[in-house]
């Protein structure tokens, strides 16, 4: 057995760039993971992937040419079943070995060669033979099925292929894209295998322009990318092609000067990548005029409908230069920079067009189109939706601020969908509630109002910033709450990876909102008090909402760094404050720590469950009466209580969570003391009833910070 080094492309017709990479690295993986498999490769084998917007490769190390041979035992049947009562094989157990090729002709031999072994609790017969290892082509041919097969293709188009046969005729094809090529190399050898109609040979080909030759004959696996590159003028690595075009956009940026650099976008950086195998970076320009129109529209533009980089300053204005990504390298590029910019100048001129035609009506003047605009069929219209955010951000602002900022919420908050009805938000909708603040400050309306209208969607996405200012904050939290009371009120909830109306994103916004605002807002009263604002069109989901945020809440705080065991006792508590949430989780910590902490939360986990089996019976008050305590043990238990809760009552009111846990650590003595000596459920009823009140007593000062039940082991 030998090994060397294998490659396998498969050459097709231009890619979905957006899904190049995945399928690449899908390609790859799948190949590499059933050689191994199979015994073909060893877990030290390196598979290295390739993707192009017209080739999946994968490169495997120290495949062999054959995987090894494997013994094997096989359990057949009973000992019961398979022989009779004089030892001698049944009918059943000579079928058996036939259909696994054992030789049956001498029935005594063949039963000699059988093992007996205990199985459970019967005796069994236990077949051993030896499993041929997979020749290189068969288990080869078995992983490129595989891999094919499990590619992530976004959509499968069929296409019809010439046959090879004696009989002329089509037969048809399902992949992502129409293949023309396979390569199958281990070492300099080419292996046979067949796939889509294709039989693999030791040539593809190369670039679409620039090749130096047709076809591109490789010498061995290991040539792949040098051969690929100097014969072909392909880059056949998708993250070599894309280092390599990151290097020539920060060149040409230092060409430029000034401190002008492209913008930061990894998505238009990998979609570029896929576009092109032989990256070459021009630089461009267009007319100043345009600078003039927001530059998130020229940006957006520049971008989503032509992939190009538009250059910064080093103030991160946009200026009036950007980058094309080529994908020819002509000694000549002013046809290619000469081409690019007459076709971005007309679109940047509809921009400018859609700029000046917006600025000639107000925002104002556009509220009462939003009541043609349908928001949801069950919840009306956007004009609707804006009257009932307008409540919500009123209740808000009149809890956090004066009579100037609930006059800026509400104004924002009427304003805030108007850029939906612009024609540049029409054509470009990613940039809804930018294009408002641009508009608001072209209306007059000064920049608190303006930056509101612009930031009341976020956070748009995880680490998005938050509102700068306060009536931004208020209207964001305002929209939010309304499309999440409002959805959760129709019950129109999300299901598995399916959240159409982003109410995980928008739960998660809340969130943030509250803590890094540090906003005193009870969260059960938010979701209470926007409930009015929908009239009778949804039903009261609150408390289905406030679980769903909870949930949002603990998946934050295990993502950071919190252990599960922390937040779920904290959390238990369905703390209304979300700012101080993070306080709590850090006192739960630095009491988990204490030497008393194990004793305590069993203790308390105890005295958890003593009151929920007698409150079965009716509430049990937290109240004593010092006359009929009568075991020492609850004497002191009592008075331990009356000497340290005040005082850790003040520490948990001034916002010391963790000194408050920490001075009630000193109740373990007189707690465990208590256990020890007194039953609680004594005959009499008013001594009873005056342990359990202990007990109550002893678990509100305990739980205030957190469960710490939820704490015991």
């Amino acid at each position: 057995m030998t090994t060397q080094n294998l490659l396998v492309e498969l050459f097709v017709e231009e890619l979905p760039p957006k899904a190049l990479q995945k399928l690449g690295d899908a390609f790859a993986t799948v190949l590499g993971d059933q050689l191994k498999a199979q015994g073909l490769a060893s877990a030290a084998s390196v598979v290295t992937p390739f993707a192009s917007p017209r080739r999946l490769a994968a490169h495997v190390t120290a495949v062999a040419d054959k995987a090894a041979d494997k013994a094997v035992q096989q359990k057949l049947m009973p000992v019961t079943v398979g022989l009779d009562k004089d030892g001698n094989a049944t009918p059943a157990l000579l079928k058996k070995l036939q259909a696994l090729g054992a030789d049956v002709s001498n029935p005594a031999a063949a039963v000699a060669a059988l093992k007996r072994a205990q199985d459970g609790k019967a005796e069994a017969l236990f077949y051993d033979s030896v499993v041929p290892g997979a020749t290189l082509q068969a288990g080869l041919q078995k992983a490129l099925d595989e891999a094919i097969a499990k590619l992530p293709i976004p959509k499968v188009m069929s296409y019809q292929l010439e046959t090879d046969c004696e009989l002329p005729g089509w037969t048809s094809v399902n992949f992502v894209r129409p293949a023309h090529g396979l390569v199958a190399l281990h070492g300099s050898t080419v292996v046979p295998v067949k796939a889509l109609g294709l039989t693999a040979g030791n040539s593809t080909t190369g670039h679409r322009f620039e090749a130096a030759v047709s076809p591109v004959v490789l010498a061995d696996a290991d040539s792949y990318a040098a051969t690929l590159q100097k014969d072909g003028a392909v880059i056949a690595s998708f993250v070599e092609r894309k280092a390599e075009i990151a290097r020539q956009l920060a060149a040409a940026a230092a060409k430029v000067g000034n401190g002008a650099r492209p913008i930061e976008d990894e998505a238009l950086l990998d979609e570029v990548t896929a576009l092109v195998e032989r990256p070459n970076v021009v630089i461009c320009q267009f007319e100043e005029q345009f600078l003039g129109v927001p530059q998130e529209c020229l940006i957006l533009t520049m971008k989503a409908n032509q992939k190009y980089f538009p250059l910064l300053d080093a103030a991160g204005k946009l200026t009036n230069k950007f980058l094309v990504v080529s994908n020819i390298s002509p000694e000549d590029t002013s046809f290619v920079t000469g081409g690019n910019e007459r076709v971005v100048r007309p679109r940047l001129a509809d921009a400018k067009f859609f700029f000046d035609q917006d600025r000639k009506k107000t925002l104002a003047s556009r509220v009462e189109g939003l009541g043609k605009v349908v928001y949801h069929n069950k919840l009306g219209t956007q004009g609707e939706r804006v009257e009932r955010v307008r409540a919500i951000a009123k209740a808000i602002a009149t809890q956090l601020g004066d009579a100037a900022l609930v006059a800026d919420a509400d104004q924002a908050a009427l304003l805030a969908k108007t850029d939906l009805v612009t024609d540049m938000v029409g054509e470009f909708p990613e940039l809804q509630g930018i294009m408002g603040g641009y508009y608001a400050l072209n209306d007059g309306l000064g920049e608190t109002v303006a930056h509101a209208i612009e930031d009341h969607y976020k956070p748009r996405f995880a680490g998005d910033t938050l509102p700068r200012n306060t009536a931004g904050v208020v209207v964001a939290l305002a929209d939010k709450l309304e499309t999440l009371v409002g959805m959760f009120g129709i019950g129109n909830l999300p299901t598995g990876d399916r959240d159409p109306f982003a109410l995980r994103r928008h739960a998660l916004g809340v969130i943030r909102m509250l803590v890094e605002k540090d906003l005193p807002l009870d969260l059960g009263a938010l979701l209470a008090g926007a409930v009015p604002a929908f009239g009778d069109k949804i039903t009261d989901a609150s408390a289905a909402l406030a679980d769903f945020i909870y949930d949002r809440l603990a998946g934050s705080l295990r993502e950071q760094g919190y252990s599960a065991q922390e937040v779920d006792a904290v959390l238990a508590l369905r703390p209304q404050r979300l700012a101080l949430v993070e306080k709590q989780l850090a006192a739960v910590r630095a009491f988990a720590a204490l030497p008393e902490s194990p004793a305590l939360a069993a203790a308390n986990k105890r005295v958890g469950n003593i009151l929920k089996k007698a409150e079965v019976e009716g509430p049990v008050d937290a109240h004593v009466n010092p006359a009929l305590l009568q075991e020492q043990a609850e004497k002191d238990l009592f008075a331990a209580l009356q000497r340290f809760v005040p005082e850790a009552n003040a520490q948990f009111d001034a916002g010391d969570y963790t000194a408050s846990l920490q001075t009630l650590a000193v109740l373990r003595a007189p707690v465990d003391a208590f256990f020890d000596d007194v039953m609680v459920n004594a005959e009499q009823l008013d001594v009873r009833m005056n342990r359990l009140g202990l007990l109550k007593m002893l678990h509100n000062a305990m739980n205030r910070v957190a469960d710490l039940s939820r704490l015991a082991v």
